[in-house]
């Protein structure tokens, strides 16, 4: 029998440097689906999402450890770097996780992130990164028509599709910010800040996420106690369809995304593009969000308006029960 790692030498050196990043994501697919089927407690999903960060960064010999230059910084000591790998790869998980909350929005959010990778790795002919993103990306595709316009069969991520591909995004970003990264080339090249890019192709989940916590611990709640002010929610709340909510958070990432690479365009400095996308995702998103919220309470023209256009927004329009056809419930 022919062995298909012998015999085929190409397929060998792709599949290989991904291994971590493979055993990573079924764990994560597997303590997901307990999760939804049994339901872990919040301490257990943490140690098992550490523990298979740090298995992840010792089996490939990899965290992020380089900032490629930004503020004059490149290589950092690993005793900084592994922590600061442990923390962002953790946050990266919980907020793919969190933004899970309509129809179609996390996996086109991850779609599109894929795609950002994949471009970006293929590059600079990291063919391995560059195999996995593209492929990720492709089997989001068939999900989203079951997610999104499924009527006999409807699918959802769930738990185990969320931590799955959270952890596939925190391989993304040790990927970019190793300080041996196949990347680098473009900051020496074309000037480009990865820690930029990394914050503008997942700045929804980020952004929201961030700002989610912080208005929970300045009312004096557990950041991670789940509640509705997700921008979704302020969006579904207004009236406005699950797939057209989708649409809106996927162009608000889209538009992001665009004005960072308008930056390295225009040979802004690192530090200038890292300053551009933090501001432009918390106007964007954070300041879409408040805006909602105030015309919420206040019970504006603005509002009425919104959930009026947010009507027609939702496609077939016969009820069951109170449930829309598009997953919209009635405010």
């Amino acid at each position: 029998m022919n062995n298909i790692f012998t015999d085929n030498p190409d397929f060998y050196d792709i599949l290989m440097p991904l291994g971590p990043a493979l055993c990573a994501m079924v764990i994560m697919l597997y303590a997901g689906a307990m999760d939804d089927m049994l339901g872990l407690t919040p301490k257990s999903r943490f140690f098992i999402e550490v523990i298979t960060i740090l298995g992840l960064i010792f089996s490939s010999g990899a965290c992020a450890d380089s900032l490629h230059g930004l503020w004059g910084v490149y290589e950092i000591s690993w005793w900084i770097a592994v922590p600061l790998t442990l923390f962002a790869g953790v946050g990266i998980i919980n907020a793919v996780n969190m933004i899970d909350g309509v129809n179609g929005l996390c996996s086109s959010l991850c779609f599109f992130s894929c795609l950002m990778f994949g471009f970006s790795f293929i590059k600079v002919e990291d063919l391995p990164n560059a195999v996995l993103a593209f492929s990720m990306a492709a089997a989001v595709i068939p999900f989203l028509f079951h997610n999104i316009f499924g009527k006999k069969s409807k699918m959802f991520l769930g738990d185990a599709g969320t931590m799955m591909m959270g952890v596939l995004m925190v391989w993304f970003t040790i990927s970019v910010l190793r300080s041996d990264s196949s990347l680098k080339l473009m900051t020496v090249r074309k000037n480009v800040n990865m820690i930029a890019m990394l914050l503008a192709i997942l700045s929804v989940p980020v952004f929201d996420t961030v700002r989610v916590m912080l208005l929970r611990i300045y009312h004096g709640r557990n950041p991670f106690f789940p509640d509705k002010t997700h921008l979704h929610h302020i969006f579904v709340r207004a009236g406005i369809s699950h797939s057209v909510t989708t649409l809106l958070e996927l162009l608000i990432n889209i538009l992001v995304v665009g004005i960072w690479a308008l930056s390295v365009k225009l040979h802004c400095g690192l530090d200038m593009q890292l300053y551009l996308v933090i501001f432009t995702g918390a106007l964007l998103i954070c300041g879409v969000f408040f805006f909602f919220r105030w015309h919420e309470k206040n019970h504006t023209e603005f509002m009425h308006k919104m959930t009026r256009f947010g009507i027609k927004t939702i496609w077939g329009t016969r009820r069951s029960g109170k449930v829309w056809k598009d997953g919209w419930i009635p405010p």
